[in-house]
C-alpha cells in the first residue's frame, strides 16, 4: 500500500494511473475516519482501508476484504455503499 499526504492507495497502483482509468483528474484519497456503510445491507458497517474520492462518489475498500465497494460521499463525510466489485480496475471503470 502506497501512501499520498498520509492516506492510503491501493497496493502496485499510482495516483496517476488511477485518474487515467477513472476519467477523474481530480480523484484523491480519502481519510479513512468516516462511517462507511455497506453493501448489501445499508446498516452493515465497513471498516475502510483504503477510501478513494471522485467528487461526490467513493470507491471504498475494507480491511480484511478483497472487494471494491463504490458509494455516494454524504454530506457528514460518511459513504453509503450501494454496489460492489471484484477488482479495482473494474470499479474504477465503472465510474
Amino acid at each position: 500500500m502506497t501512501m499520498t499526504t498520509g492516506k492510503p492507495l491501493p497496493a502496485g497502483w499510482t495516483l496517476e494511473e488511477i485518474r487515467n482509468v477513472s476519467g477523474d483528474r481530480e480523484a484523491t484519497p480519502l481519510d479513512t475516519d468516516r462511517v462507511v456503510t455497506g453493501w448489501p445491507a445499508q446498516d452493515e458497517r465497513l471498516h475502510p482501508e483504503i477510501v478513494l474520492g471522485f467528487h461526490e462518489l467513493c470507491i471504498v475498500k475494507a480491511i480484511n476484504d478483497d472487494l471494491w465497494y463504490m458509494g455516494s460521499l454524504n454530506d457528514d463525510g460518511g459513504v453509503t455503499c450501494w454496489s460492489m466489485y471484484d477488482d479495482l480496475y473494474e470499479a474504477l471503470r465503472g465510474l
